[in-house]
């Protein structure tokens, strides 16, 4: 295959649009990867940040367990106590019936 001289004042500077384009589309992959990598970058922070922060709460919140712990104990010691209330006295179990007379 062989080309003309006519053929190829076409071909030719497509040729150099082409590769303008392939080259064009290869740094702007480089660029999402690295922007990509950015936005990892600062989540990760961000995300160890975050425990870091986190972890000066436990003392705040293991107070907060404790007095909680001692209300939960006193309201399960009320539900008890309305529970052995409500519960209904059965007619005839626990009691003695003579039945020889």
């Amino acid at each position: 295959m062989s080309l003309k001289g006519v053929e190829l004042q076409i071909a030719i500077p497509k040729t150099f649009d082409a590769g303008k384009m392939a080259d064009q589309q290869h740094q702007n992959n480089i660029l999402q990867q690295m922007h990509a990598n950015e936005a990892l970058k600062k989540e990760l922070e961000r995300k160890q940040k975050a425990v870091n922060d986190t972890e000066n709460l436990d003392a705040i919140s293991d107070e907060e367990e404790s007095e909680n712990g001692a209300n939960a104990k006193k309201q399960n010691k009320k539900k008890q106590k309305e529970e052995e209330k409500v519960k209904a006295h059965h007619p005839f179990k626990g009691n003695f019936i003579d039945y020889s007379g």
